[in-house]
């Protein structure tokens, strides 16, 4: 490949993470998986405006070009990580509302409000649990979020909203766990307000979350002594499905390096 094929192809894939990563930030979404494709993507486009220099700088040394080697190896390696990652932990989890078995309740965790509405990756669960408690009309609906700054409501809160409003479900369905700030905490805090209720966390559950989120958060509801979850899977707004994707291939690899299940 030519040089000038290398530094267009730079160009175009740079610019295109840089976008994918700086809209979704202006929109509000600013975590890893978004700044991750911002930084790479300047960094390409730095590599692709600066190519004659710095081919200069590196012919300058010896060790200097092995290292730019390295670099790309390495940049290379972690890439093809990434979509094994991809390919081989989160396709294919869960299943669809029409193939869970039949569970006592249906425990939904948060995935952030806006406005007071729910985001799209937290409506699709919503409109995901919805579905599975059409089916299943005695299970009972676990709502969890705490406080989101900023906000006057909870993300439980928001949630119930959603689902009496959107999906006609009766408030005595729903239990609202309001005061998690994480996955871990959604499970934590919500296994006694659903024993208070009469549903054992040994009692056939489903677990609904975004696709990509399944595997990790059903590792971390066993670690909380829930036995039989059931994972219904939501699907991922296609506009953040990778950037979610990619925030949960370093939220899993630090779950990883911590022991955390």
């Amino acid at each position: 490949m030519t040089a000038v094929a290398v530094r267009t192809l730079l160009a175009l894939v740079g610019g295109a993470l840089f976008l994918d990563g700086a809209v979704l930030i202006v929109l509000g979404h600013f975590n890893l998986g978004t700044m991750l494709p911002v930084a790479l993507g300047a960094l390409f486009l730095a590599i692709a405006v600066w190519w004659t220099p710095l081919t200069r700088w590196r012919h300058h040394d010896r060790r200097r070009q092995q290292w730019w080697r390295v670099g790309w190896w390495g940049l290379a390696a972690w890439m093809l990580s990434v979509v094994v990652f991809w390919v081989f932990f989160l396709r294919g989890a869960g299943v669809s509302p029409a193939e869970a078995t039949p569970v006592q309740a249906i425990v939904v965790l948060g995935a952030g409000i806006q406005n007071g509405q729910p985001r799209p990756a937290l409506a699709a669960r919503l409109d995901t649990a919805a579905a599975l408690a059409r089916l299943q009309p005695q299970a009972l609906i676990a709502v969890c979020g705490g406080q989101v700054w900023g906000t006057t409501d909870t993300e439980a809160e928001v949630m119930a909203r959603y689902l009496q409003e959107r999906h006609g479900i009766a408030p005595e369905r729903l239990v609202l766990e309001k005061d998690s700030t994480s996955t871990e905490l959604n499970l934590a805090l919500s296994r006694p307000l659903l024993e208070a209720r009469g549903v054992a966390a040994t009692a056939p559950l489903a677990l609904v979350t975004s696709d990509f989120h399944l595997p990790r958060a059903l590792r971390i509801a066993q670690r909380h002594g829930f036995t039989h979850m059931v994972p219904v899977a939501a699907p991922t707004p296609l506009t953040t499905r990778y950037n979610a994707w990619l925030r949960e291939y370093f939220a899993t690899l630090s779950s990883w390096v911590l022991n955390e299940g």
